[in-house]
C-alpha cells in the first residue's frame, strides 16, 4: 500500500468473525449495492467491499456499509492522504531576505 496506509494494521484489527459473519451480513443487508452518496443519490452499483463509515475499530453493523470497489478505493485514498498529511511535519516559512530588518544592535 502507499500513502498514509503504508504502516496500516487495519486487517489485523478486524474481528475474527469479519469474513464469516460481519462482511457477508452487511453485503446482504445492503443488497450488494454500493451505498456511496452522490449528492443525495446512492451509487447503486454492485458492491463487493465493506467499509467503516466512521474511522476506528467500531465493527458494529450500524457503522458498516457496502461499497463498490471504485468508491471504496476513493474513500480509502482520501483517508490515507489525510493520514499522510497529518504526519507531515512542516517547518515555519522563512522570511524573504529583502524583508528582514538589519540588526544594528544598541548603538
Amino acid at each position: 500500500m502507499s500513502g498514509g496506509w503504508t504502516d496500516s494494521t487495519r486487517r489485523t484489527e478486524l474481528p475474527p468473525n469479519w469474513y464469516t459473519e460481519l462482511r457477508p451480513y452487511v453485503l446482504h443487508r445492503d443488497g450488494y449495492r454500493c451505498r456511496w452518496d452522490e449528492g443525495g443519490r446512492l451509487c447503486g452499483h454492485h458492491a463487493n467491499q465493506v467499509d467503516h463509515i466512521k474511522p476506528g475499530n467500531d465493527h458494529r453493523p450500524s457503522n458498516l456499509q457496502a461499497l463498490c470497489e471504485h468508491h471504496h478505493l476513493i474513500k480509502s485514498s482520501r483517508e490515507g492522504n489525510a493520514a499522510r498529511w497529518r504526519e507531515t511535519v512542516r517547518r515555519p516559512p522563512e522570511r524573504h531576505p529583502g524583508m528582514i530588518q538589519p540588526d544594528h544592535g544598541n548603538v
